[in-house]
C-alpha cells in the first residue's frame, strides 16, 4: 500500500498550490467593490508549501503521520482560500445562495488547516508521537475549540449590513437567529480556547527539548524555533495589523524547518543559524541607529553639508563594526551555552592554568577545561612515544568516560603530530554541535603545545636515564678495552722488553727479534687508543671544525649534498658540537639508505642562544603509517639531552626535513609553552 499512500501524497501536492494558484486568478478578476483586504493568509501559504514537503516525507517514509497532518493541514489551507474567491466571485455575480455554501466550505478548509497544523503538528513533532499520554487532553482541546468555532460560523446570524465589508450580505442557510445575542460571547469562549490550546501545543516541543538529549535537542530545536517563532509573528500581527505579513512569511518556513527536523541529515547547524540570526539582526539593529543618529547630528552640525554627514556617519559606524559584532557574538554564545559559551575566555582559564604548574599538571588542566567548555562525558589527551618498544600512550590523562568511539582530534605542533584529543559523548545540554567547533578551534593549539611539552620533559627524563645507562655503560666498555686490550697488550710488551734485555749480550739477533715485535705491538696499542678516542669526541671536530667536519660527512659517495654554515662556529660548547655531528651523521646515514634522493642540503645557522641545523633532502619522503626507527629516536633523544627542539617532517613524495634547534650556552632547560592569544569567535 506504500504506491497508494505516496500517488495520494503527490496527488495532494499538486491540487494544494493549484487552488491557491487558481484563488489568486479569481481574487484578481473581482470587482473592486467585492476585493476585500486580508485575502492573503497565512493558510495561503500553507497551501503552497506544507502539501509538497509533507508529500516529499511520504515518499520516504509512507507511514509518517507527521507528513500526513502536513498535507492534509496545507491541502485545508487551499480550499480555504480557493473557496473563499469563489465565494466571492459568485455573489459578485448575484448568486448568493452558492456563496452561501461557499463560505461553508471554506470554514471547513479553515478548520482542518488551523486544527492539523496549528494544533496537532506541534504536538506530534517531530517523530509522530506525543511527548505523553496527558497531552490527549490538549489534542480534545484542540479539536473542541476549533469543532465549535466551525460550529458558531456554521450557524451565524446574518449580519446587518451596516459596517458589512461586501456590498450585499452572504446569507448563512444554516443560520440560527436565535442566538443572535450569545454569538460575540461564544466567539469569545472559542478563541480563548484557541489561542490557549496553540501556545500549549509549542509548549509540548519546549518540553521534549528539555528531556532529550543532545542529538535530541539538535533534532527538536529546527521545529522549536519554527513554531515559537510562527507564535511571536501572530501576536505582533494582533497587535500590529500592518505587520501581519510576518505571520504569512513565516509559514512557509516551518515546513522547511520540519523538513530538516525529520530527515535529519547531520542534523544542520540549527544553533548556528540562531547565532548568525541574532548577530545579523544586532548588528542591523544597532549599525543603522548609530548611522541615523551620527548622520542627523552632523546634518544638524554642519548644516547643508549631507555628503560630509553621510561619511561621517560611514566612517563612524566601520570603526565600530568589528568590536560590536564580536560583542554580540559573545552575549549569543553565553546565551545559548551558558558561562562556558566565550572560547577566549576558556583560553583566558586554561593560560592561567598552565602556567601554574608543570607539564603533566597542565595537560589535567587542558582536559579539564576542555571538558567543561565541550559539556562531554568525558576527554582524555594521549602523548605517544617517539621511541621503537615504547608504548602508544608514554601520557594518557583521562578527565570522565571517552566511550567507546570517541571522536579523535589530532594534536599538532608545528607540522608534527605530537598526540591526540579524544572528545567523549556529549551531556544533555543546548545545541552544543558549532559551539563545539569554536572551542575546539581556540583550545586545541594549547592542548597541542601542552602535549609538545610533557613528550619533550618524558623524552628528557628517558634520555636522561638512558644516558646514565650509557655513562656506565661507557665506563664498563672502556674498562674492559683497558685491562683486556691495552693492560694485556702492555703486560705482554714488558715481558718482551724483559727478554730483549736478557738477550741483549748473548744472543742479539733474538734481541732484536723481540725488538721488532715490540713494534709491532706499539703499533696495535695506538690503533686501539685512536679507536677509543674516536668513540669519545670524533677528532674530525678538533681537526677541521664543525662545518668541515660535516662536509668531510657527506663525501663523494650518496647524492649530491650542499653544507652551508652561517654565523661563528668556533666557540661552540663541545656537547653542541657533537649532537650536531651526531644528528647530521644519523640524517646523512638514512638519506643514503632510505631516502632514493638526488639532492641533499645541510645548513647550519649561528642564531643569538641557540645553533640551528637543518638537513633536506628531495626523496621519497616519509610514509603515512611510519613507525620512528633507532635513527629517528637517536637523533630527538640527542636533543633532548641539551633541552633543544627536534621537528622531523615529510610528505610521500616532497622529501623529508629534519629541523634541529640546540640551545646556547646553557643546556638541560626544557622549551617553555607558547602562550597565545586567541581570536576564536
Amino acid at each position: 500500500m506504500a504506491w497508494a499512500a505516496r500517488a495520494v501524497a503527490l496527488t495532494m501536492a499538486v491540487v494544494s498550490p493549484a487552488l491557491v494558484v487558481a484563488a489568486r486568478l479569481i481574487f484578481a478578476d473581482l470587482p473592486a467593490e467585492w476585493r476585500i483586504p486580508g485575502t492573503v493568509s497565512p493558510l495561503t501559504a500553507a497551501g503552497m508549501t506544507f502539501p509538497a514537503i509533507g508529500a516529499y516525507l511520504i515518499m520516504h517514509r509512507p507511514r509518517l503521520g507527521l507528513a500526513w497532518l502536513m498535507c492534509v493541514g496545507g491541502l485545508g489551507g487551499a480550499v480555504n482560500d480557493f473557496c473563499q474567491s469563489m465565494m466571492l466571485a459568485s455573489a459578485a455575480h448575484g448568486d448568493i445562495a452558492s456563496a452561501g455554501v461557499l463560505r461553508l466550505s471554506a470554514q471547513l478548509g479553515w478548520a482542518v488547516s488551523g486544527l492539523m497544523l496549528e494544533m496537532l503538528l506541534p504536538l506530534y513533532s517531530p517523530d509522530g508521537r506525543l511527548p505523553s499520554r496527558r497531552w490527549r487532553a490538549v489534542v480534545l482541546l484542540g479539536v473542541v475549540s476549533i469543532g465549535a468555532e466551525t460550529a458558531r460560523q456554521f450557524v451565524r446570524p446574518d449580519p446587518p449590513l451596516q459596517g458589512y465589508l461586501l456590498p450585499v450580505v452572504i446569507h448563512n442557510p444554516l443560520q440560527l437567529p436565535s442566538l443572535a445575542p450569545y454569538y460575540p460571547l461564544l466567539g469569545v469562549l472559542t478563541w480563548t480556547a484557541i489561542l490557549v490550546t496553540i501556545p500549549l501545543a509549542a509548549l509540548s516541543i519546549l518540553l521534549r527539548f528539555r528531556r532529550a538529549d543532545p542529538v535530541g535537542r539538535r533534532q527538536i530545536g529546527w521545529p522549536l524555533l519554527a513554531f515559537a517563532g510562527y507564535i511571536v509573528c501572530m501576536l505582533v500581527g494582533i497587535a500590529v495589523p500592518e505587520l501581519d505579513w510576518l505571520q504569512i512569511v513565516w509559514a512557509t518556513l516551518i515546513p522547511v524547518a520540519l523538513l530538516f527536523s525529520v530527515m535529519r541529515y547531520r542534523l544542520y547547524g540549527i544553533d548556528t543559524i540562531i547565532s548568525r540570526a541574532f548577530v545579523a539582526a544586532g548588528l542591523v539593529a544597532v549599525v543603522g541607529g548609530v548611522y541615523f543618529g551620527v548622520a542627523a547630528l552632523s546634518s544638524l552640525l554642519v548644516s547643508g553639508f549631507d555628503q560630509i554627514a553621510g561619511l561621517a556617519a560611514a566612517l563612524f559606524t566601520g570603526a565600530f563594526f568589528q568590536p560590536l559584532r564580536r560583542m554580540l557574538q559573545r552575549a549569543i554564545d553565553r546565551l545559548l551555552y551558558g558561562p562556558v559559551g566565550d572560547p577566549d575566555v576558556l583560553a583566558e582559564r586554561l593560560v592561567q592554568e598552565v602556567r601554574r604548574g608543570d607539564p603533566a599538571q597542565a595537560l589535567a588542566a587542558v582536559i579539564g577545561v576542555l571538558r567543561e567548555g565541550l559539556a562531554v562525558q568525558g576527554v582524555a589527551v594521549e602523548v605517544p612515544g617517539g621511541e621503537p618498544g615504547r608504548q602508544a600512550g608514554v601520557a594518557s590523562t583521562v578527565s570522565g568516560q571517552v566511550g567507546d568511539s570517541p571522536r579523535e582530534v589530532p594534536l599538532v605542533w608545528h607540522g608534527e603530530q605530537v598526540g591526540r584529543l579524544l572528545v567523549g559523548p556529549p551531556t544533555p545540554r543546548r545545541f552544543p554541535a558549532a559551539h563545539d567547533e569554536r572551542v575546539l578551534a581556540t583550545l586545541v593549539p594549547y592542548a597541542a603545545d601542552v602535549a609538545h611539552a610533557l613528550r619533550m620533559t618524558a623524552d628528557l627524563q628517558h634520555s636522561r636515564g638512558r644516558i646514565l645507562t650509557a655513562r656506565e655503560e661507557e665506563r664498563r666498555r672502556l674498562r674492559r678495552d683497558l685491562h683486556d686490550g691495552l693492560g694485556q697488550t702492555l703486560t705482554a710488551m714488558a715481558m718482551t722488553v724483559n727478554m730483549a734485555r736478557l738477550n741483549l749480550k748473548v744472543s742479539p739477533d733474538a734481541a732484536d727479534g723481540l725488538l721488532r715485535e715490540l713494534r709491532t705491538g706499539l703499533d696495535a696499542v695506538t690503533a686501539d687508543i685512536r679507536q677509543l678516542v674516536y668513540g669519545l669526541r670524533p677528532p674530525a671536530l678538533d681537526d677541521l671544525g664543525l662545518a668541515a667536519a660535516i662536509k668531510e660527512l657527506a663525501g663523494p659517495v650518496g647524492p649530491d649534498t650542499e653544507v652551508s654554515a652561517e654565523g661563528d662556529l668556533a666557540d661552540l660548547p663541545a656537547a653542541v658540537e657533537v649532537a650536531a655531528y651526531r644528528i647530521a651523521q644519523e640524517a646523512l646515514t638514512n638519506v643514503h639508505r632510505h631516502a632514493r634522493a638526488t639532492r641533499a642540503r645541510i645548513e647550519l645557522r649561528r642564531e643569538p642562544g641557540a645553533l640551528r641545523l637543518l638537513i633536506t633532502d628531495d626523496g621519497v619522503g616519509l610514509p603515512p603509517e611510519r613507525r620512528p626507527g633507532v635513527g629517528l629516536a637517536s637523533m630527538r633523544e640527542r636533543t633532548a639531552e641539551l633541552g633543544g627542539i627536534c621537528l622531523i617532517t615529510g610528505e610521500p613524495g616532497a622529501g623529508t626535513t629534519v629541523e634541529v634547534r640546540l640551545p646556547l650556552p646553557r643546556t638541560g632547560a626544557p622549551p617553555a609553552l607558547r602562550h597565545r592569544t586567541a581570536d576564536q569567535s
